[in-house]
């Protein structure tokens, strides 16, 4: 049953995985992760050319293929960008940093954010203070700070400039290697 479970959460995480398109503007900067759908929208539309193709196919209702899912795409036109100072804090936002990892044990189970200094001790939510964690650590650390609970961090927290995160979302989605093949990053 274990097995089973294993098999059908890699089979979620692929597919959703691969329906997914990432978009560069037109000087082959990060904008934007989208649906597949949307990415097919902008293909027909003739607003991005597809630079990579996925596994995935898209098929008729008679079985006939009608294309592949683009995995990446660059749009025609380059779009104006008013760049943020700093990567917004969310809890989304530190998963990715941490590699969804825990702090603590490096389990990618069950996670969630733990603050470092306890906010019932006046901690903030910030990146410098806050670090992924398994529910098992989060609990076991309770209101404590982590050397109080003798757990250890296995890396310090730390925000992330925006270009280090787009890295690190690219690394993640699997694309990194496309993009230095091209000469992006």
């Amino acid at each position: 049953m274990e097995k089973e479970n294993i098999t059908k959460n890699s089979i979620r995480k692929l597919r959703k995985m691969t329906t997914r398109t990432v978009i560069l503007n037109g000087d082959y900067t990060f904008l934007n992760v989208v649906d597949w759908k949307r990415a097919i929208c902008l293909m027909i539309k003739q607003k991005a050319e597809v630079l990579k193709f996925s596994d995935r196919i898209i098929r008729s209702g008679e079985g006939k293929v009608i294309t592949r899912v683009p995995l990446v795409m660059r749009l025609i036109k380059i779009i104006r960008m008013i760049y943020k100072n700093r990567v917004p804090f969310t809890k989304k936002n530190v998963f990715v940093r941490d590699a969804y990892k825990c702090g603590y044990c490096g389990d990618t189970k069950n996670l969630t954010i733990d603050h470092i200094m306890p906010a019932s001790r006046g901690g903030k939510n910030n990146f410098d203070n806050c670090i992924t964690a398994c529910k098992p650590c989060n609990n076991k650390k309770d209101r404590r700070t982590p050397s109080e609970a003798k757990m250890y961090l296995s890396h310090q927290p730390y925000a992330p400039t925006i270009s280090e995160f787009i890295r690190l979302k690219m690394k993640q989605l699997g694309i990194d290697k496309f993009l230095k093949d091209i000469g992006v990053y």
